[in-house]
């Protein structure tokens, strides 16, 4: 009797249906000895019927990581520790340090007078700002003042360092790098500058000045690098655009009022490798459930909510942190009734989008939301 093709996934997940005899466990154990291995017992493995990501929907608790993260200005100095970090790793991906995906997120914390020497790196990184005044960083000679929920970027190669001024307070930022990425690709290098500090080359905040003109383009201007030539994305636009925004449209059904951060002089994703969205959800809003091909790592800037990824609830309010592993539902709500609750979010859509992988599918059932599981 023909099968459906139900049962014949069901049938074929792991490995094909084939019986272990004898006389094909002796074949495999001599494969072995040759360094090679029959297909059939590990093809669905190795090609899945979709994306099956090894990460976990996790939240982290701002408050709960806050004094931890803060222990660490007396227990170590930025010379001794490089870079003072508190990183998040996802309970299924920490073989490669990885807060979803192939996505790394960490806490960095400086205390006011400190800088960290300059370096580059193969990775792509960026920095959203938590807490704290006097924040600045360094991109090849280009001097950035940072603020709260300022988003600012360390392009692949890079050199770049950070610190706080003299007369400014403890400093607590995200990180955000594709380091495990890097890492799976073989091809990443990392390097000190040879001075350990790099020269300011440029106006301070000239980045700014220049690239964040509200859809004007200083003539002439020519840019040829392979990254956004704005370095600063500034807190009090960003929201603004957002709330402009929402005046005019009814937003997405999953996202709500989403705007993508992006490079000024071509329209495209503000790094190769990384892109980031900042998105609002109106008081009281909750989006519908859908999925895409690409990893989340998601911070609250503004207000409180909750999500529901794959089937469970995780709530967050301003500075936490969550992720939304690849191919796996998930739907925002806003939990006020008056406020408006901003999302940051960091993500691979880049890579997805220029290798041809993306994809995105909406949930059919219940209305378009999840059922919660736990």
């Amino acid at each position: 009797m023909a099968h459906s093709y139900d049962q014949y996934r069901e049938e074929m997940v792991g490995r094909a249906n084939v019986a272990d005899t004898p006389d094909l466990l002796a074949y495999y154990k001599r494969l072995e000895t040759l360094g090679t291995g029959a297909l059939w017992t590990v093809a669905n493995k190795i090609e899945p019927w979709e994306p099956a990501s090894t990460s976990v929907p996790m939240l982290w608790r701002y408050r709960d990581l806050r004094e931890d993260v803060l222990r660490a200005l007396d227990l170590v100095t930025p010379e001794q520790a490089g870079r003072r970090v508190v990183y998040l790793e996802n309970k299924g991906r920490a073989d490669v340090v990885a807060a979803v995906g192939w996505l790394y997120s960490g806490l960095q914390v400086m205390a006011p007078g400190e800088c960290a020497s300059s370096h580059r790196h193969s990775a792509s990184a960026l920095r959203f700002i938590m807490e704290g005044q006097g924040a600045f960083t360094n991109v090849d000679g280009h001097k950035m003042t940072l603020g709260a929920n300022d988003f600012v970027l360390t392009p692949n190669g890079t050199w770049h360092e950070h610190g706080v001024a003299e007369d400014g307070t403890v400093c607590i930022w995200q990180d955000g790098l594709d380091i495990p990425l890097m890492n799976a690709l073989e091809a990443n290098f990392y390097e000190v500058h040879p001075d350990l500090q790099q020269a300011i080359s440029f106006a301070v905040d000239d980045s700014t000045a220049t690239w964040a003109g509200a859809g004007l383009r200083p003539a002439g201007a020519q840019w040829t690098k392979r990254y956004s030539p704005l370095l600063k994305y500034e807190w009090a636009p960003t929201y603004e655009a957002l709330t402009r925004y929402a005046r005019v449209t009814d937003g997405s059904p999953y996202d709500g009022i989403l705007m993508d951060y992006v490079n000024p002089d071509n329209g495209g994703p503000v790094m190769q490798t990384i892109g980031a969205s900042m998105q609002l959800l109106r008081p009281g809003e909750r989006t519908k459930a859908h999925r895409q091909t690409g990893s989340f790592v998601y911070q609250c800037a503004k207000g409180s909510g909750w999500s529901i990824i794959n089937g469970q609830r995780f709530d967050w309010r301003e500075r936490d942190i969550f992720v939304v592993p690849a191919w796996m539902y998930h739907e925002h709500a806003n939990a006020s009734d008056s406020e408006d609750a901003c999302l940051f979010s960091f993500h691979d859509l880049p890579v997805m989008r220029a290798l041809g992988l993306y994809r995105e599918e909406a949930l059919g059932e219940n209305d378009g939301h999840q059922p919660i599981l736990s």
